[in-house]
């Protein structure tokens, strides 16, 4: 379960799934209107404790359609000798593994090298996941959205440092180096873990 203090996030988060599962597949008008409703206060809650307009927050809410799932984000270990790759987010000035979002059309793995090359430069070849999280189990900020975090161990095998669109500075850190990190993406338990995984590589996926 998420933490006590954000307990009004996980039931806004509840609602909105029931209200965005029920406009999907109920055919009755008055239905329709009841799960809007229910939307509405799940849109309410979520606005007065995170101090934004309830509009903008029915908005985000209203442009997921379908049944309602957990994102899926991914992210990349990728070590040179005994060093994790990081990357400087230009959003906060922070560090990250580099990743994001999975995309429609391409597997986990295809993605998360994606991401690599693009925000980092370097080129690199999944060979294992090592995690799968449920974000609201991990300490991260709160979030509007379920997400699934996906770890994946990555192989470097070419290319070069290269800054992006989305990333500041590239650079390997050792276990005692890591950086100010972005929480919203990476938290400091998880590269704990993943350098545990490197020293011992035979270890299983690590799941909640």
């Amino acid at each position: 379960m998420g933490s006590p203090e954000y307990k009004w996030l996980e039931w806004a988060k509840k609602l909105e799934a029931i209200a965005q599962t029920g406009l999907t597949y109920t055919e009755g008008v008055f239905d329709k209107e009841r799960y809007k409703s229910l939307r509405a206060i799940a849109a309410e809650i979520m606005a007065t404790y995170s101090h934004v307009e309830s509009s903008y927050v029915l908005d985000l809410f209203s442009q997921e359609v379908g049944y309602a799932t957990p994102k899926v984000d991914v992210r990349a270990a990728v070590f040179q000798e005994d060093k994790l790759l990081l990357v400087k987010e230009k959003v906060d000035g922070c560090w990250s593994l580099p990743g994001g979002y999975a995309d429609i059309g391409n597997s986990p793995s295809e993605v998360v090298v994606r991401e690599v090359q693009e925000e980092s430069g370097y080129l690199t070849r999944a060979v294992k996941l090592l995690a799968v999280y449920d974000r609201d189990k991990q300490g991260h900020p709160p979030f509007p959205y379920a997400v699934y975090k996906l770890h994946f161990l990555c192989e470097l095998i070419g290319g070069s440092p290269a800054s992006s669109i989305e990333t500041d500075e590239v650079a390997f850190f050792g276990e005692d180096e890591i950086p100010p990190l972005s929480l919203t993406r990476v938290m400091p338990t998880q590269i704990t873990r993943i350098f545990h995984y490197h020293r011992h590589p035979d270890l299983p996926t690590y799941f909640d």
